[in-house]
């Protein structure tokens, strides 16, 4: 009979309630995936704590990271173990290599299938062998199972990863995350392979990490290094010479391992440069290409600029995301130059210009704008193709003009394939920035056009954010130093290049270029352009660098980027990409969603039985127990209907008994499954009071407390607003509170 284990007084079991339950009473409750704190067992027999350390060795050479991490496992008890430890990386990290060391022996894990690998772990732990699984939980989270770690067993498994850095007004930084905050789920156990890692024992805030952490950074950057800090650990820094820097944790951080090791570097550079790195492998041949910004702009390395604002006027645009886009308008706007043009296309069912030509930015000319804007009926679909493709007929003022597209919109627009097409094969005629405003917006969308765009995304849910947001994003698009940048290759063969066309080279935005090239390294790549008002070119003599095996990271990096690209298309249009990243995780060696490393040890050694222990996790630096909440013992089964991380709901309008059981049930489940992130680094919060409109949408969120902070409020607002409650037939303004 399965023990109910005891929970701490500071969180909520909250029934369910004898309605929903009735006719489930009987039936045995599945196990719910949540954190939980571990107690330590009396019973020597058992390591509950395997991993003795974990540690990194980082290689970066120019914009590349290439990261080893090993993993240490020690049984110190008499049983023989499984073990099982959930860890971070980064979401951009092409994770291709791993190994099991057993004393002197080797074991190199093979790619598979990530069924086939679950099944032949399974397999291979039943049997009484060693053996090592790989799995991606998330993107930016994945789980090690090491089988049959027998007494006195060392065992050492190595995993190698590689990632971009690239830099930002001027900043490299190398963000190595340590552990995974706590999660929860309204998933039970085997309900879904990738909720799994949630059920994840953790240690009390403040309480020293059982395992040891340690990192070392060899810092090459071909250019001299001018300055290096992290201010998230003590370190120690040697140069071998300018542009060669060892970095290393000082001994007294070797339990650091609860907060994410940032590294950031500043190096010397005044103009726009431009470098290539090659890789030649067995049947495929790699480039990359970066140029960077200037590190000082002057307002002479400025083209002339001409923002083209594609403004949403929909019905769901109205009030204060058209408020806001015309604020971000203004903001923009009024701090352009003489020679600097502005115009603006509405969209909805149709689209229609504000001036046939664009016009100098002057107090008048911004009002014009507004009052044309507001002039506006939106109504029938929203369509952005045909507004894209006007905006792109549309002539130029002058020749060496930056042109920009700053599209507005809540993302609820009829976005075809062919928009991602049109912007991925235009990118060299106009940048495209997207930026989001309303209550609840489609980031699939926006993200998506976004990434073809080779930007980044701006979105403001509520008015709060707005003036922080907009001058951040003036920031980002207002320093082109590079336009209409045409790329040519002579007596270089490449393919499956990476973008398509090339956007503008911005102050905070510098361009990468890679992709795969036949024959030898040898030709010219001439990169030109317009740079302030003059023509620019430069020609790269591709003899001049050398294919060297330090770059084999082009080869998983071009991978990645294509499952990335390939993830976007599919999240968008329903095609299935499942198959697509499953070849390109076999072909690459990369770790993927659909794809595991697995590493078996030929001879059995045990008779197959064995404990699985989880490896308990430090909770992250500043997060406190609340986060948490359970105590268990490790080896014990755990009970609970519903594990809930708030007190009560209460619907304060009144309603119907049944429309007020429904609401409440429906409130419940959107709450287990989806706000549980928003509080891992926050529980500072004593309501939610949330009021729903007669037509079934949020119209209000405010969040009660002693300090709410912005980042759990900003979470929160926007996980809630996505909320629907159009199938309820409201038919009046409802109010409710979600008490803590």
């Amino acid at each position: 009979m399965k023990n109910i284990l005891k929970i701490n007084l500071f969180i909520i079991v909250l029934f369910i309630s004898s309605n929903s339950f009735s006719q489930e009473n009987e039936k045995e409750i599945d196990k719910v995936l949540s954190p939980y704190f571990l107690v330590k067992s009396d019973d020597p027999n058992t390591d509950q704590l395997p991993l003795k350390k974990t540690s990194a060795h980082v290689n970066i050479v120019g914009v590349i990271a290439d990261v080893t991490i090993n993993q240490v496992y020690k049984n110190e008890g008499k049983n023989t173990l499984e073990a099982i430890y959930t860890f971070p990386a980064s979401s951009n990290s092409a994770v291709y290599a791993m190994e099991m060391t057993i004393g002197d022996r080797k074991i190199i894990a093979k790619i598979e299938e990530k069924q086939k690998a679950r099944k032949d772990y399974e397999a291979a732990k039943q049997e009484g062998k060693r053996a090592s699984l790989l799995e991606q939980q998330r993107p930016n989270v994945f789980q090690m199972n090491v089988a049959n770690i027998m007494p006195g067993d060392d065992i050492m498994v190595s995993l190698k990863y590689t990632e971009f850095i690239v830099p930002t007004k001027g900043i490299y930084q190398l963000t190595y995350p340590t552990v995974v905050g706590p999660r929860y789920s309204n998933k039970t156990e085997g309900a879904t392979v990738n909720n799994n890692f949630v059920n994840t024992p953790y240690q009390r805030q403040g309480e020293e990490s059982f395992y040891d952490f340690d990192i070392d950074v060899n810092l090459s950057t071909g250019l001299p290094i001018q300055d290096i800090s992290c201010n998230t650990h003590k370190i120690d820094i040697k140069f071998s010479t300018t542009s060669n820097a060892i970095i290393k944790l000082v001994e007294s951080e070797n339990k650091g391992g609860n907060r994410d090791f940032v590294l950031q570097y500043q190096l010397s550079g005044d103009n726009i440069t431009s470098g290539l790195m090659l890789y030649e492998h067995e049947d495929e041949n790699f480039f990359l290409m970066m140029i960077q910004p200037p590190k000082q702009i002057l307002k002479t390395d400025i083209p002339p600029r001409e923002y083209i604002f594609i403004n949403d006027v929909s019905g769901s645009m109205k009030g204060y995301p058209m408020d806001i886009s015309k604020k971000i308008m203004r903001n923009l706007v009024s701090n352009l130059r003489p020679e600097d043009r502005f115009n603006v296309l509405v969209f909805a069912g149709t689209s229609g210009w504000m001036s046939d030509e664009s016009i100098p930015a002057n107090a008048g000319n911004i009002e014009r704008a507004v009052s044309f804007i507001d002039n506006q009926e939106g109504g029938g679909g929203t369509e952005i193709l045909n507004a894209l493709r006007k905006a792109l007929s549309f002539p130029r003022s002058f020749e060496e003009m930056s042109r920009s597209f700053v599209i507005v919109t809540d993302g609820y627009v009829n976005v075809e394939k062919e928009v991602f097409d049109l912007i991925r094969y235009n990118n060299d005629k106009a940048n495209t920035f997207v930026f989001g405003i309303g209550s609840s917006v489609n980031r699939y969308i926006l993200e998506g056009m976004a990434h073809v765009g080779m930007g980044e995304p701006f979105i403001v849910l509520d008015k709060s954010e707005t003036n922080a947001k907009a001058e951040r994003f003036r920031e980002y698009i207002s320093n082109p130093v590079l336009t209409q940048i045409k790329l040519n290759f002579s007596n270089f063969e490449v393919y499956d290049v990476e973008p398509i066309t090339i956007p503008d080279v911005f102050g905070e935005r510098p361009i990468i270029i890679y992709g795969k090239y036949k024959g030898k390294a040898e030709g010219i790549a001439k990169l030109k352009g317009f740079t302030g008002r003059k023509k620019w070119s430069t020609k790269i003599e591709i003899s001049n660098f050398k294919p060297d095996a330090k770059n084999a990271a082009l080869r998983y990096l071009w991978a990645r980027k294509s499952i990335q690209l390939l993830d976007d298309y599919g999240s968008l249009y329903g095609s299935n990409s499942e198959e697509k990243v499953t070849e390109l995780g076999l072909k690459y060696n990369l770790l993927t969603n659909y794809t595991s490393f697995i590493a078996i040890e030929e001879l059995p050694i045990g008779n197959g039985e064995f404990k699985t222990v989880k490896q308990a996790l430090p909770l992250p630096l500043n997060v406190s127990n609340s986060a948490v909440g359970f105590e268990f013992e490790l080896e014990e089964d755990i009970d609970i209907a519903t594990i809930s991380f708030y007190d009560q709901i209460e619907i304060i309008t009144h309603l119907p008994k049944d429309q007020k059981d429904k609401l409440q049930n429906y409130i419940e489940e959107m709450l287990m499954s989806k706000l549980d992130d928003c509080f891992i680094n926050d529980r500072n919060i004593e309501s939610i009071v949330v009021t729903i409109g007669a037509e079934g949408i949020v119209e209000n969120i405010k969040l009660n407390g002693t300090i709410v902070k912005n980042e759990l409020k900003t979470c929160v607002e926007e996980i809630i607003r996505k909320w629907s409650f159009k199938n309820f037939t409201l038919n009046t303004e409802v109010t409710f509170e979600i008490r803590f």
